[in-house]
C-alpha cells in the first residue's frame, strides 16, 4: 500500500507518522511519500519520520520529494494537508478582519473565505493530477476550510472524503470523563465543518444509551470551561457545541480578545520554529511534547481509521466525516457537504440518519451552507462582486459596509494568490 501526504513538510506530520507507526496493523503502509515544495522543512520532517518508523520497528519505506506527479504516481490514497501562503497568509487572515470589528480566523468569516479562495484552485489541480496517476485513489482532505474544499473535490467527481479532528477530540474527552474506552463512545455529531453540535453521546454504538444529559449534569463545568462558554448556555441548549461556535455565540467578546493579544498565527509560527529545531536533532526519534500544543490532537488516529476503512474495509465502521448530504438533513441541498457520522467502507462514506436538528442549529447551518455555495463559486470563477456577495452572506459579517471594506482588504492581501485579481 502506497500513501502520499501532500504538505508532508508540515510540522504536523510527525503526529501523523506516529499514528502510522503505532497503528500499522490497521493500515499496513509499504511506502509513504512526503511531498512538499519547501525542501528545507521537508528534509527535517522526513528525517524525523524515518527515525520514528525505525524506533517503532515499522518496515515501511519513507521517501521525500518536491515532485507532485512522482509523489502521487501509484498512490492508493493521498492525504492533503497544505496551507497556501503559509503562516504569513494565516497571519493576514487573522488580523485585517478585526479592522472592521469582525472575527479574524483562518477557517470562518472573512479570513476563512480568503483561505478558500487561495486553496480551492490549488487543491483541484492536485486532485486532477492524482486522478491521472491513479483513478482509483482516494483523496482524504484535512486542508481547511474542509467543507468547502471537500465540496469542490466532490463536485468535480473526485473520490474524496473530508476529515476534521473536532469529533475525535470530543470522543476522547467524553470517554475519559465517563471512564470508558473511546471506542465505546458514539457521537450524534451534526452540522457543517467547524459548525457542529454533539446532540447525543451514546454508549456502544448508534443505538446505544444517550448519556449526554448525565454528562452535562456531572461534567458541565469542565466542558464549558474548555469551550470558553458559560455553563448555563450548555444547560439551556442541552447539547455540546464545538469550540468554533464561540465565534458565533460570543462574537463581540472574541473580537475584543483578538484585538488585545498576538494572533494565533504568530504563536504557531514561533512554535514551528522551535519544532523544526527539535526535528533537526538526529537523536530525536519520537514526536516531541511541544507538538501537542501545535493543534490537531488525534489527527493521526482519525486519518488512519479513515484511510483503513476506505482502502481495506478495516477501521471503525462508523466515523465522523465530511461528505455529501444526500438527504440526511432535508433542509439542505443534497450536494451540500455536511459533517456527520457515516458508515465508511471501500465504496466511500454514507451518512447515518439523524433527527432533524433544533431550528436554532438548522437555521445557522442553512445560512452557512448558502455562504459556502457563494464561496465555492467565487473560488472557481473569481470576481470582486462574488467576493462581496459571499462576505455579505456570512452570518459573522452581514453588513454591507463591512462587506465592502473586507472585499477590498481580502483582494489586497491575497492578490498574488488570485489569478483573476
Amino acid at each position: 500500500m502506497k500513501l502520499t501526504v501532500v504538505g508532508g513538510g508540515s510540522t504536523y506530520t510527525p503526529e501523523l507518522i506516529d499514528g502510522f507507526a503505532r497503528l500499522r496493523d490497521t493500515l499496513p503502509i509499504e511506502e509513504l511519500v512526503l511531498m512538499d515544495p519547501a525542501t528545507d522543512r521537508l528534509e527535517l520532517v522526513g528525517g524525523l519520520a524515518r527515525r520514528i518508523f525505525t524506533r517503532q520497528a515499522h518496515n515501511g519505506r519513507i521517501t521525500t520529494t518536491t515532485d507532485l506527479d512522482a509523489a502521487v504516481e501509484g498512490a492508493d490514497a493521498v492525504l492533503l494537508q497544505l496551507r497556501v501562503g503559509g503562516q504569513a497568509a494565516r497571519e493576514q487572515d487573522e488580523t485585517w478582519p478585526l479592522e472592521c470589528g469582525c472575527v479574524g480566523q483562518e477557517t470562518t468569516g472573512a479570513g476563512g473565505l480568503a483561505k478558500a479562495l487561495r486553496t480551492v484552485p490549488i487543491v483541484l489541480d492536485i486532485a486532477d493530477r492524482v486522478r491521472r496517476a491513479n483513478p482509483t485513489a482516494w483523496i482524504i482532505d484535512f486542508t481547511n476550510p474542509v467543507g468547502i474544499v471537500t465540496r469542490a473535490l466532490l463536485q468535480e467527481g473526485h473520490k474524496a472524503v473530508g476529515l476534521c479532528n473536532v469529533a475525535i477530540g470530543f470522543q476522547r474527552k467524553f470517554a475519559a470523563m465517563l471512564g470508558v474506552a473511546p471506542a465505546d463512545i458514539h457521537l450524534d455529531h451534526v452540522g457543517l465543518n467547524h459548525l457542529t453540535w454533539e446532540t447525543g453521546v451514546r454508549l456502544g454504538g448508534p443505538e446505544g444509551e444517550n448519556v449526554l444529559p448525565k454528562l452535562l449534569a456531572d461534567h458541565g463545568d469542565p466542558i464549558a470551561a474548555d469551550l470558553r462558554l458559560p455553563r448555563v448556555l450548555l444547560d439551556r441548549l442541552g447539547v455540546v457545541p464545538s469550540y468554533y461556535l464561540r465565534y458565533y455565540y460570543a462574537h463581540d467578546e472574541v473580537v475584543r480578545e483578538l484585538r488585545t493579544k498576538p494572533s494565533r498565527a504568530a504563536e504557531v509560527a514561533e512554535m514551528e520554529r522551535k519544532l523544526l529545531e527539535l526535528y533537526a536533532d538526529p537523536a530525536l526519534d519520537e514526536k516531541p511534547e511541544l507538538l501537542a500544543e501545535r493543534g490537531g490532537a488525534y489527527y493521526s488516529e482519525a486519518a488512519v481509521d479513515l484511510a483503513a476503512a476506505l482502502l481495506n474495509g478495516a477501521g471503525s465502521p462508523y466515523q465522523v466525516v465530511n461528505t455529501y448530504n444526500r438527504g440526511t438533513l432535508p433542509f439542505l441541498p443534497d450536494d451540500a457537504v455536511i459533517e456527520v457520522q457515516a458508515a465508511v467502507g471501500r465504496k466511500g462514506a454514507v451518512p447515518l440518519a439523524v433527527p432533524r436538528p433544533d431550528p436554532l442549529y438548522a437555521g445557522l447551518m442553512a445560512q452557512v451552507t448558502e455562504y459556502e455555495d457563494l464561496a465555492l463559486e467565487t473560488a472557481l470563477r473569481g470576481g470582486r462582486d462574488r467576493v462581496f456577495k459571499a462576505l455579505l452572506s456570512h452570518p459573522l459579517i452581514g453588513q454591507y459596509e463591512y462587506a465592502e471594506k473586507l472585499t477590498d482588504q481580502l483582494i489586497a492581501h491575497n492578490r498574488e494568490h488570485l489569478a483573476w485579481a
